[in-house]
């Protein structure tokens, strides 16, 4: 298992800063208070994702060093990758206007784009097709969305690490079944689900840190830069990612549509998401977020799978593995007015 030391080392790393970051909270009452808008009911310290930033960077540094991953993607996962953490880390420490946030979201896409060489082509049954400039927009559109739908997501205990580390774990094994050679396409998405296993220990049902702006938008943006890579490395792959993130993107997606058609103002904190709805209707977290574990593993990993090996069309996959995630969206009233009643 080569590199199998370096993942451990950022497991451990993630895991100590983790639990220093939860000490300094406590003493400089950086605390989340529960109010109306929160899903949990008792003060937590907040921000300890900032340990899986500094442990996965740091593993990233390691990797170029020993010329592991190229230049290009090194300086486009650290610029990424670091802005966004720093834009998150000052939010959750004060305020950032809106504005301001969605403008360094929009920078740091930019910066990751260039560096990886703009949007992979997209396989549509058999045809590859090249987006050229166009796929300059959709990408940006699709990271900005995907480390805002991360940060939308992350609001009961753990909920956001199982899917990471699931989401990562389901592109390293997707690698070693293809007999990929590249080192790149396992050993970032493994390096990054170390890093979060170490600060799941202490973000597990019932939390006692949470992550934070900082993390999860780093989180985000670092998976849609794996999805992009692996899109690079084989076309199909790309569809596998998409399908492996389902119940981030499904649940996000339809809450904002609805929000949107009802006129509501998107920027402003809800708990109107399918998961919080469940969460609420159950009475703990990890019943729901064991479920999104399930789902992970049951469902979307081997679809992902079999749209990855080529067993089946990577739109079709997409499709057959988002429709139960809708259904489920729609069962929990995502998007819905708080009070409504569920089915």
């Amino acid at each position: 298992m080569k590199f199998l030391w370096l993942s451990l080392m950022t497991c451990s790393a993630s895991w100590l800063l983790t639990g220093g970051l939860r000490r300094y909270a406590l003493a400089r009452s950086i605390i989340d208070i529960p109010n109306a808008r929160s899903s949990h009911s008792v003060p937590t310290p907040r921000g300890g994702g900032i340990a899986i930033v500094i442990a996965s960077l740091l593993a990233v540094v390691v990797l170029w060093f020993l010329n592991v991953i190229s230049r290009d993607l090194s300086l486009g996962l650290l610029g990424a990758g670091a802005g966004i953490a720093v834009l998150g880390f000052f939010d959750d420490h004060g305020h950032i206007a809106a504005r301001w946030r969605l403008l360094g979201h929009f920078a740091g896409s930019l910066w990751l784009l260039f560096w990886l060489g703009g949007v992979p082509p997209l396989e549509l049954f058999g045809w590859a097709v090249d987006l050229g400039a166009f796929g300059y927009v959709i990408g940006v559109l699709y990271l900005v969305w995907l480390l805002n739908l991360y940060n939308f997501m992350d609001g009961i205990d753990g909920i956001a690490s199982v899917e990471a580390i699931c989401v990562c774990l389901g592109g390293v094994l997707l690698t070693i079944l293809s007999h990929s050679n590249s080192e790149p396409a396992w050993i970032l998405p493994f390096v990054l689900a170390a890093a979060v296993v170490g600060f799941l220990a202490w973000n597990f049902p019932p939390a006692k840190i949470f992550m934070g702006d900082a993390g999860s938008g780093f989180l985000g943006i670092m998976l849609g830069a794996l999805s992009l890579q692996a899109g690079w490395l084989d076309s199909q792959w790309l569809w596998s990612w998409l399908i492996l993130l389902g119940v981030f993107i499904v649940d996000a997606t339809y809450t904002l549509f609805r929000r949107l058609l009802r006129g509501d103002k998107i920027y402003e904190a809800h708990r109107s998401h399918a998961y919080q709805y469940a969460s609420r209707l159950y009475g703990r977290h990890l019943p729901v977020t064991t479920a999104v574990l399930l789902i992970n593993i049951l469902w979307l990993t081997p679809i992902a799978l079999a749209a990855g090996l080529g067993h089946v069309e990577g739109l079709i996959g997409l499709v057959l593995a988002y429709l139960p995630l809708v259904v489920l969206a729609i069962k929990y009233r995502a998007g819905g007015q708080e009070g409504e009643a569920l089915i």
